[in-house]
């Protein structure tokens, strides 16, 4: 895993350099980074992989000797949080790889986040051990249990300093509940409950019950033959502990309130944009497919992703979307070859900024975009190893779709599709985004700091 560093959203640069050596399991490295998410605070930014592990970096403090050492992120820990497991009863193989990771707001000295894979998710305590104690009664300070008949006094312990320790322990498993793959989990405002969502399935979970979940979505046909579309991605509301929205392949997104019913088989809104037919093809499910839907911080508005554009709706209006940014519509004279080596498929994320203004998404090539909502501006620029010079400036970058190339412009010919950014996060205060890279975490800072 490769971590860059720098100011710069707009004018970006690059900081430092981390190798976290990469691991080959089955001829595929495990390494590749499948969730990037930056905890309530900022300070800390988890990622998992597809080998099941998950890696902590936490924020550098000020430090007058270091002026630019501030928003540097170091590793903070690191632990394996899945291993691969077989489902005898089916014969299938369920993968180690970390779909998802969401931290719980803290609360005390420690932070607890939520790891899952495609059937299990688990709830994490990472904490600190700076002391530790000595002058036991009944063991030795080598472990060792005394002789009770030879202790003739009563001592005290005592605490001493030590090394950082940062300690990984789980606390919850929630197993058994999903038939399909998990791709979606998601916690509540009310800092109590959370979601899964599978294909065909949402849960609602306790944090603190294991053993059983409740269902309150399930669009499973009695006749498997009958099914249309599938749970793409689900998320609560920021603000409304009782409302939720899912979105599914076919393009839609419904938003269910908990009150009205148990089940929320019923939404409470259906967001859907009218087909143009005259620009209808064979691809125009496929390309429709929602892959990913974020409430904006303040709650009145949503983004949504497929595959060549992202859409922000208002909650309050469910006929259209009030604006919809191009990520990359210059494939579309390239649908018929994407969809011959599978990239049609590909999930992109997307991101708001901490104050909804701007978001964030991937595209192919190590490029990914951000649309300034404002001024209607955007941008391209390019996470790569070759341009990560130390406090060197990202430029931005162009594709050429056709015609006469220029000189600084990228001809979509040249595009590799082996390099995309799936995964996008940004701090939840300041202009610092994290972008995964297949195996390469880069991070970036606005360079106005």
């Amino acid at each position: 895993m490769l971590v860059c560093q720098g100011p710069g959203i707009g004018s970006v640069t690059h900081k430092s350099t981390w190798a976290l050596g990469a691991r080959t399991k089955k001829g595929l490295l495990a390494d590749v980074i499948s969730t990037v998410e930056f905890s309530h605070s900022g300070d800390l930014l988890a990622t998992g992989d597809k080998g099941g592990r998950v890696v902590i970096f936490q924020r550098e403090q000020e430090n007058k000797s270091r002026p630019h050492s501030r928003g540097e992120y170091n590793v903070y820990s690191t632990f394996q949080s899945h291993e691969p497991e077989f489902d005898y009863l089916k014969s299938l193989e369920i993968e180690e790889k970390i779909n998802k990771i969401r931290w719980l707001p803290q609360q005390g000295a420690a932070r607890f986040l939520l790891s899952t894979n495609d059937k299990t998710i688990k709830l994490w305590k990472i904490s600190e051990r700076d002391k530790r104690a000595e002058g036991y009664n009944l063991k030795d300070e080598d472990g060792r249990l005394r002789d009770p008949l030879r202790i003739t006094a009563l001592r005290v312990p005592i605490l001493k300093p030590m090394d950082l320790m940062v300690e990984a322990s789980p606390r919850r498993v929630f197993a058994n509940a999903h038939t399909y793959h998990i791709n979606s989990i998601s916690v509540n405002s009310d800092h109590e409950t959370y979601l899964s969502a599978d294909d065909l399935r949402i849960n609602l979970w306790h944090l603190e019950i294991t053993d059983r979940s409740f269902n309150i979505v399930d669009i499973k046909p009695a006749n498997m033959e009958e099914l249309t579309e599938v749970i793409t991605a689900a998320e609560f509301h920021p603000h409304q502990c009782n409302v939720l929205v899912y979105s599914s392949s076919k393009g839609t997104i419904r938003l269910c309130d908990m009150r009205s019913s148990a089940l929320c088989d019923r939404h409470s809104k259906f967001f859907e944009e009218p087909e143009d037919p005259s620009s209808r093809s064979f691809f125009s499910e496929i390309i429709s497919s929602v892959s990913d839907v974020k409430f904006s911080h303040s709650g009145r508005y949503m983004m949504t992703r497929d595959y060549l554009s992202v859409k922000v709706w208002d909650l309050n209006m469910e006929s259209r979307p009030v604006e919809t940014h191009q990520v990359h519509e210059y494939l579309r004279s390239k649908l018929c070859s994407l969809y011959e080596n599978d990239c049609i498929f590909d999930k992109f994320e997307c991101c708001w900024n901490g104050s909804d203004s701007a978001i964030m998404t991937g595209s192919y090539n190590n490029f990914f975009r951000m649309f300034d909502r404002t001024t209607w501006r955007d941008v391209t620029l390019e996470a790569s190893r070759e341009n990560s010079k130390p406090r060197a400036s990202l430029k931005p970058r162009r594709v050429c779709a056709g015609g006469k190339r220029k000189k600084d412009e990228v001809s979509v010919d040249s595009l590799d599709f082996s390099k995309k950014i799936l995964h996008t996060a940004w701090h939840p205060v300041e202009n610092i985004i994290a972008v995964a890279a297949t195996n390469n975490l880069y991070i970036f800072q606005d360079k106005a700091n």
